[in-house]
C-alpha cells in the first residue's frame, strides 16, 4: 500500500474513535479549523469543475465529511458538560458572531441550519432525484446516439466505448448524489438535537454539579453551545453549497467563475437598461444618489467595454475562420482526406431522406445497427462502419450501395407502398406497379395500404420499404464479404482470439504463417459464404498445416474440411439428408488432367471448348433442380473441388461447390442428376 493510502485507512480510524476517546483541547481546536479548510477546499474545487464527473468522488467525501462534523460534535459536547470549555476556536465563534447577547447567537445559529436544511440541502437533494431518474431515462437515447454516430462515422469504436462509459458514470454519480444528499439532511437535524441536548445538558450540569447559580450557567453552556453550533454548521453550510453546485452544473466549456463571466454578462444592451432603472431609482426616489449614482455608472462602463470587446472578437473570429480556410486548403491534409475511400457506403435520393431522418420515424441507423449484429453472427466478420449519406445525382427513390467507391447494387423504393412477392399463384385482383424485388432478383409489385392486407390473405409475401432496403444491404455485405476483410481486419480478429488462446496464436504467427496468408484463406471462406466465426478451428487448422505448405488454396481446403460439420449444417435441407449434382468419373478425370503446376502454384488450364462443355453440362443440370424447387449443390471429389470452382468462379458464383470430405459421414447424399463428358 502506499502511503496516501495507509493515511486515508488512518484518519478514517481517526474519525471513529474521536467519538469514544475523549481529545485534548489544543488537538479540537486544531481539528475544527481543519473541518473548516477541508470544507472551503470542497466548495472551491466545485466551483471550478467543468463537468460533475469531473468532482465524481464527492458523494463519498460527502460521507466522510459528515462523519467528522459529527464525531468534532461529540467532542465538543463532551468537553463542554464535562470540563465547561471547548476550546479557544468555539468560544471566539460563540462570543465573536453573538456579540455578547446570546439571543442574537442563538437566531443566527437558527437561520444557518433554517438556510442549510430548507433552501440549500432540500433543492440539492431535489435536483439530484430528478437527475438520477432524467439520466437514467435518457440512457437509451444516448446510447441511440452513440451507435448511430459510430455508423456514420463520426466516431471510431475507442470513442464509441468513452462515451458509453461516461454514460455509465453519470447515472452512478446521481444515483450516489440522490442518496448522499440524506447525509446532509441528516446533519442538520442532528445539529438542532445536539444544541438543544448541550443547552438543557449544561444547565443541569452547571446547577447541580458545578454549583453555578441559573443566570451563570446560561451565560457559559449557551455561548459554548452557540460556538458549538456555529463551528460545526458554518462548514456544513458550505459543503451544503457545494453539492448544490455539483449537482445543479451541467457539462460546460469552463469552470463557475468564467461561465458567470461569459453568460451572465454577454448582452452588454441589457446592462444599458439596468443602469438606465438604477439611476432613475436614485433620480426619481429618496434613495439616495450616493448610492445609486455609483453603481449606475460602473454598469454603463461595463457594458460599453464588453460591447467593444464583442465587436473585436467578432472581428478577430472571422480573420481566424479565413486564416483557417486558406491554410485548409494550403496544406496536403486537405488532398490527403480526399484519398481515403470508405469500405462500405449507402447513398439515396432525396426522396429516401425519410429513412435515415430520425425526427420523421426514419429507423435505418437502427437497422444496420442490427443488420452489423447479424453479419457477425452469420460470417464471423466485424462489417466495418456504413457510411449513409443523400446524392443529389440519383433519383429521388433510388439508392445505392458501394464497396470501396465502387457501386455493387441499387434499386427503389417507394415509401408509400409495400413490395409483395406472389407465393407461386398469382391473383389477379392484387394490382400494383411492376418491380423485381433487389435483394434476391425475384419478380414482385409495388401495393398501396388499401391493398396490403388482401395481398397477405392471398399467400404473397408482403414487406414495407426499411425491411427491403435492410434485407438487400444485408445480402450485400455477405456477398462482398471477403472484400471487406483485409489484413487489418483479420489482425484485429486474431488478437480477439489470442486473448483466450495466447499459445495457438503463438505457435502459429508469424512462425509458420503471416497475417496476410492467414487473411488470404478467410477471404476465400468468405468468398464462398462459409462462416469463419469458428477461428480458433480455423487457426488450429492452419497450424496443423501450415508447417507443409503455404499455398492458400490448399490450406483452405484443410480448413472447409476441418468445418465439415458447420458446412453440413449450412447445406442440408434437413438434418440427415442432402441433395446434390454429382461430378462423373469422367469429368474428374478430365479436370484433374488439366491441373497444371507453377512457382505460383497449380491452375486449372483447360481448353475453351471444353470449358464451355462443362458450363452447358452443369447448367442442365442446375436448372433441373431450381425447376424442382431445389438449392443446387455441386458434389465433387476432394482432389478437384478447387479447380471447379475456379471453372466456375465467373458463370456459376451462386452455386456452392462442395467435396465428399466436407461432409459429415452420417449425413444421407441424394443425387438429383450426374454431370459427365
Amino acid at each position: 500500500m502506499k502511503i496516501k493510502d495507509i493515511v486515508i485507512l488512518v484518519s478514517i480510524i481517526g474519525i471513529v474513535l474521536m467519538m469514544v476517546v475523549p481529545l485534548p483541547i489544543l488537538l479540537l481546536d486544531v481539528l475544527l479549523i481543519i473541518n473548516i479548510t477541508l470544507a472551503l477546499i470542497i466548495l472551491l474545487v466545485s466551483m471550478n469543475t467543468k463537468e460533475a464527473l469531473e468532482f465524481s468522488i464527492f458523494p463519498s467525501l460527502l460521507l466522510i465529511t459528515t462523519l467528522f462534523r459529527l464525531a468534532l460534535n461529540i467532542s465538543t459536547t463532551r468537553n463542554i458538560l464535562a470540563k465547561h470549555e471547548a476550546g479557544n476556536v468555539v468560544a471566539t465563534f460563540g462570543s465573536f458572531v453573538s456579540e455578547g447577547n446570546i439571543v442574537v447567537g442563538l437566531v443566527v445559529f437558527l437561520i444557518l441550519v433554517i438556510v442549510q436544511f430548507i433552501v440549500i440541502t432540500k433543492g440539492a437533494e431535489r435536483v439530484a432525484e430528478v437527475g438520477a431518474r432524467f439520466t437514467l431515462d435518457a440512457m437509451p437515447g444516448k446510447q441511440m446516439s452513440i451507435d448511430a454516430d459510430l455508423n456514420s462515422g463520426l466516431i471510431n469504436e475507442q470513442q464509441a466505448r468513452e462515451r458509453r462509459r461516461k454514460i455509465e458514470k453519470e447515472a452512478d454519480f446521481y444515483g450516489a448524489m440522490d442518496g448522499a444528499s440524506k447525509f446532509v439532511k441528516g446533519d442538520a437535524i442532528a445539529g438542532i438535537i445536539i444544541l438543544i441536548i448541550n443547552l438543557i445538558g449544561g444547565l443541569i450540569i452547571g446547577m447541580t454539579q458545578a454549583g453555578m447559580s441559573f443566570g451563570e450557567a446560561s451565560r457559559t453552556f449557551s455561548v459554548l453551545t452557540i460556538g458549538d453550533g456555529l463551528v460545526s454548521q458554518i462548514p456544513a453550510l458550505l459543503i451544503s453549497t457545494a453539492a448544490g453546485l455539483i449537482v445543479t452544473r451541467s457539462a460546460s466549456e469552463g469552470n463557475l467563475a468564467s461561465d458567470l463571466t461569459t453568460q451572465l454578462f454577454s448582452y452588454p444592451k441589457l446592462l444599458y437598461i439596468v443602469s438606465g432603472t438604477i439611476f432613475l431609482l436614485g433620480t426619481f426616489t429618496p434613495i439616495s444618489i450616493f448610492t445609486t449614482y455609483p453603481i449606475a455608472i460602473i454598469l454603463y462602463i461595463t457594458a460599453r467595454k464588453m460591447q467593444s470587446n464583442l465587436q473585436r472578437k467578432e472581428v478577430e473570429n472571422v480573420q481566424m475562420e479565413e486564416e483557417q480556410q486558406i491554410e485548409e486548403v494550403r496544406s496536403p491534409e486537405s488532398v490527403i482526406s480526399l484519398l481515403q475511400v470508405d469500405p462500405i457506403e449507402f447513398e439515396f435520393g432525396y426522396g429516401l431522406i425519410p429513412l435515415a431522418d430520425i425526427q420523421q420515424g426514419g429507423d435505418l441507423l437502427d437497422r444496420i445497427i442490427l443488420i452489423r449484429r447479424q453479419c457477425a453472427l452469420e460470417l464471423g466478420v466485424v462489417v466495418p462502419v456504413i457510411r449513409i449519406r443523400d446524392n443529389i445525382q440519383l433519383k429521388p427513390n433510388e439508392y445505392m450501395i458501394k464497396i470501396k467507391g465502387n457501386m455493387v447494387a441499387r434499386g427503389e423504393l417507394l415509401l408509400n407502398h409495400y413490395l409483395a412477392m406472389s407465393p407461386g399463384i398469382d391473383d389477379d385482383s392484387i394490382s400494383g406497379i411492376e418491380t423485381t424485388e433487389p435483394a434476391f432478383g425475384l419478380p414482385a409489385i409495388w401495393i398501396d395500404e388499401a391493398m396490403k392486407e388482401r395481398a397477405e390473405l392471398s399467400g404473397y409475401t408482403v414487406v414495407d420499404p426499411p425491411s427491403v432496403v435492410a434485407t438487400h444491404l444485408t445480402e450485400v455485405i455477405k456477398k462482398h464479404a471477403h472484400e471487406l476483410v483485409g489484413r487489418q481486419e483479420t489482425k484485429t480478429l486474431v488478437e480477439s482470439v489470442k486473448e483466450s488462446y495466447p499459445a495457438l496464436v503463438d505457435d502459429l504467427i508469424p512462425s509458420m504463417l503471416s497475417i496476410g496468408d492467414v487473411q488470404k484463406v478467410l477471404s476465400k471462406l468468405l468468398r464462398e459464404k462459409i462462416s469463419v466465426r469458428d477461428l480458433v478451428t480455423i487457426l488450429e487448422t492452419l497450424a496443423d498445416n501450415g508447417g507443409y505448405t503455404k499455398d492458400p488454396e490448399i490450406l483452405t481446403e484443410y480448413v472447409r474440411q476441418a468445418l465439415s460439420r458447420q458446412i453440413t449444417q449450412q447445406y442440408a435441407s434437413s438434418g440427415d439428408s442432402l441433395k446434390v449434382i454429382t461430378v462423373g468419373p469422367a469429368l474428374e478425370k478430365r479436370i484433374a488432367e488439366a491441373v497444371q503446376q507453377s512457382d505460383q502454384g497449380s491452375y486449372l488450364a483447360l481448353d475453351p471448348s471444353s470449358s464451355q462443355m462443362i458450363y452447358h453440362r452443369l447448367n442442365e443440370q442446375v436448372n433441373k433442380a431450381i425447376q424442382s424447387g431445389q438449392q443446387p449443390v455441386i458434389l465433387t471429389s476432394p482432389t478437384i473441388r478447387m479447380y471447379l470452382r475456379q471453372l466456375l468462379e465467373r458463370t456459376m458464383q451462386d452455386i456452392p461447390v462442395l467435396s465428399y470430405s466436407e461432409l459429415e459421414p452420417s449425413v444421407e447424399i441424394q443425387s438429383m442428376g450426374v454431370v459427365n463428358l
